[in-house]
């Protein structure tokens, strides 16, 4: 890959080296009921934010925009939606993260998920030990992890 800077949208996907699936794992309880707020510790624990399974060439993904997105929990689907209704493509989120600010090659920008999150069911279906997770992405593979809590985990 190669840093840019200030690129416009238009010219964007050029700095692009591949795209791969991630797993922007939250934990609810640290975001809302301990005071961690929604970006930082609630999404920073061990094992979060699972990577892979191959990183896949920009050149093989012809429109990053028209990928169809599964997730699934247990085998069951709970997202089925398709990049295009991104709120803002690919390009536009380059556009902006490189205004005044360099993108150094290997820099992972995660777009974030469709609707269907655990939060907004009613009831949730929180994710507990023994799940399995799998993130499918046309053109990208699938992204397969199980649930674990840790042997240490602190109670509140």
């Amino acid at each position: 890959g190669e840093s840019c800077r200030n690129v416009k949208a238009a010219d964007a996907l050029k700095y692009v080296s591949g795209y791969v699936i991630t797993n922007d794992v939250s934990s609810r309880h640290w975001q809302k009921e301990s005071g961690a707020g929604q970006w930082i510790k609630g999404k920073s624990f061990d094992t979060f934010c699972p990577v892979g399974p191959v990183l896949v060439s920009a050149d093989v993904v012809k429109d990053p925009q028209t990928l169809r997105v599964v997730t699934k929990v247990n085998g069951e689907v709970m997202q089925d939606s398709n990049t295009s209704d991104m709120i803002f493509p690919v390009a536009k989120i380059i556009e902006w993260l490189s205004n005044n600010m360099t993108l150094a090659p290997g820099t992972l920008i995660m777009t974030g998920t469709p609707s269907g999150v655990a939060a907004g069911r009613s009831p949730p279906n929180w994710l507990k030990a023994g799940d399995v997770m799998e993130l499918e992405i046309d053109q990208l593979g699938v992204l397969r992890n199980p649930v674990v809590s840790p042997p240490d985990m602190a109670k509140l």
